[in-house]
């Protein structure tokens, strides 16, 4: 992806940011990742709506950036609750 323009660059990200922009409810974080297992950057996302966070994700994987992809890690969702609640939804 270094081989395009800065301009190129830039309006992929302007298209995740125009992709990302309905789904208020999910929280992004991007943190550059050098000497993490090569990675160019690491991307985390919050939210208490995981239906929501899967769409976008599925948006996103539609994007021209994601062309430039070369490994997609898997994803866990999971909703976060006290120790309690989860073990008096078993019951």
């Amino acid at each position: 992806m270094y081989d395009l323009s800065p301009q190129a660059r830039q309006g992929m990200m302007d298209e995740h940011i125009y992709v990302s922009a309905p789904f208020t409810g999910v929280t992004l974080n991007t943190s550059y990742s050098y000497g993490i297992d090569d990675q160019e950057f690491v991307v985390a996302f919050d939210s208490n709506y995981p239906q929501e966070f899967l769409d976008l994700v599925q948006r996103l994987r539609f994007t021209e950036a994601s062309q430039y992809t070369l490994r997609d890690t898997p994803m866990f969702t999971c909703v976060k609750k006290d120790i309690r609640e989860v073990l008096t939804d078993l019951a």
